[in-house]
């Protein structure tokens, strides 16, 4: 019986499913645009979520990249919960002249973490429009708070000048890579009870 040649013949490209979250007009449309087709839509208003899919390479390992780009959709409860419950990794976004898209960010997390059950989620915070200093309303002390809250990496992004574009998807590539590397080894490590695990996750990066 050949079962070696059963194993690992031709494997797929992994998959990595990554969902978009933040207020409506923060340029959750514009990152990704930008960072599917190296191009700057300023004035565009997605009325129904849009998939993106890129092949790219992460240290050498050819991912194939699922982006989810929610719109409209996030007040219908059901639609909301099935977009969270589908996704690997977060990127939620706000926008750093905007307070009350950033305030909105904690009731996006506390979505998620309520449909996931789970406290270990791939997750960014992304403030962007880093190109509009002149008009922040979000300091850069008040978001890294935030995010040191919550354990996870603080980025400032510009989709206009592409300022961190790439490092924002690429830093919350790496954490769902090495989270789906742990998994194994934390089913059989520890009991449920979802402490530790947060090393690939905390720093803050601002630029």
């Amino acid at each position: 019986m050949s079962k070696a040649k059963a194993t690992k013949a031709q494997q797929p490209a992994v998959i990595h499913k990554v969902i978009m979250v933040g207020s409506g007009g923060v340029g959750k449309s514009a990152l990704t645009l930008q960072f599917m087709y190296d191009e700057f839509v300023e004035d565009y208003e997605p009325t129904k979520a849009d998939s993106y899919r890129k092949k790219v390479v992460l240290d050498g390992e050819e991912v194939q990249i699922d982006i989810l780009d929610t719109a409209g959709q996030e007040d219908y409860a059901a639609i909301r919960d099935n977009y969270f419950r589908s996704g690997e990794g977060f990127l939620c976004v706000f926008s750093i002249t905007e307070q009350e898209s950033f305030q909105a960010t904690a009731e996006f997390r506390e979505q998620i973490l309520r449909v996931k059950n789970d406290e270990n989620i791939p997750f960014l915070l992304v403030g962007n429009k880093a190109d509009l200093e002149d008009k922040r309303q979000v300091t850069i002390e008040e978001a890294q708070g935030r995010a040191q809250q919550w354990n996870v990496p603080y980025v400032e992004t510009s989709a206009k000048t592409r300022a961190n574009v790439d490092k924002v998807y690429f830093d919350l590539f790496r954490i769902m890579k090495k989270l789906r590397e742990e998994k194994p080894l934390r089913r059989d490590a520890a009991p449920k009870n979802g402490v530790g695990g947060n090393s690939s996750q905390g720093c803050c990066t601002v630029q």
